[in-house]
């Protein structure tokens, strides 16, 4: 839990006291995750990217931790892939846009372990004897696996929502003709938002163990 405080205290500060050296505002609608923690964007990258990176290798400890801790043999799966996940997340701290082709890497496999922890999630509830998470998670992890997926699938649908149809990934940097409202990074923010407070209800639920 003091991992993901980290992350969210950083990023709320940052966002307080955002002032891109061009003079524009943030945008959550427009503006990515990536842009925040950009050093030749924001003056307040560090903080961003320090919450990500300590915040993320928490909850890497928390889940080597719990790997000791549960008898299930499905939780191996669950617990290595959610910590691979928060370990790419802190790799987008330790590798921000400036070292763009790292950072890209860092995202795509957050999103991809990301997944998988979910569907990992799913199957470690639905196989254990007894279960005693509470609805809310399961509606929450539902609904990031459905946001988290999105972000790697909708661009091979072709829709057009970036050029070319290029993976969302390689599109974090903004471009002059960026609209308004652009929707890889809100459901980059959306699924990392819901992906993190579905983080924190499953290590809520750890009192509730299974069986």
């Amino acid at each position: 839990m003091l991992g993901i405080f980290g992350q969210v205290l950083g990023l709320v500060l940052s966002l307080l006291m955002f002032e891109r050296f061009d003079g524009e505002s943030f945008n959550f609608f427009s503006n990515t995750l990536s842009e925040l923690g950009n050093y030749g964007h924001s003056y307040y990258a560090v903080i961003v990217n320090g919450g990500l990176f300590f915040g993320s290798l928490c909850v890497v400890l928390f889940c080597l931790l719990s790997l000791q801790l549960d008898t299930s043999p499905w939780s191996y799966l669950f617990y290595a892939s959610l910590g691979l996940s928060y370990l790419a997340l802190a790799a987008m701290g330790l590798f921000p846009i400036n070292v763009y082709h790292l950072h890209v890497i860092a995202i795509k496999y957050f999103f991809i372990f990301g997944c998988s922890s979910l569907l990992f999630y799913g199957l470690y509830q639905l196989l254990a004897k007894e279960s005693q998470r509470s609805v809310l998670t399961h509606v929450s992890g539902g609904l990031a696996f459905i946001l988290m997926s999105s972000f790697l699938l909708l661009p091979l649908l072709e829709l057009g929502f970036t050029e070319g149809d290029s993976a969302f990934y390689n599109e974090m940097l903004a471009e002059p003709t960026r609209a308004e409202i652009w929707w890889p990074a809100i459901i980059q923010w959306v699924s990392l938002t819901t992906f993190l407070f579905w983080t924190c209800l499953v290590i809520k639920d750890l009192k509730k163990p299974i069986h």
